[in-house]
């Protein structure tokens, strides 16, 4: 069963220690997984097991 928490830029940001801009500049550039969904007002969101299984992969900083 999935969890119905979703998380926002805010959200993914203290998960992966960085500002949530940094987040946001991650998902122009196209770094991030696309939204599990978008909200009624038009906000992305993902489930907090996609951000994980994201951050275990992601390039580290050198």
């Amino acid at each position: 069963m999935e969890d119905p928490e979703l998380w926002s830029y805010a959200e993914i940001a203290r998960h992966i220690n960085v500002r949530p801009e940094t987040v946001r500049n991650y998902r122009r550039h196209g770094l991030l997984p696309d939204p599990d969904v978008t909200d009624g007002s038009g906000h992305p969101r993902w489930y907090p097991g996609t951000i994980r299984s994201w951050a275990r992969n992601r390039p580290r900083h050198r």
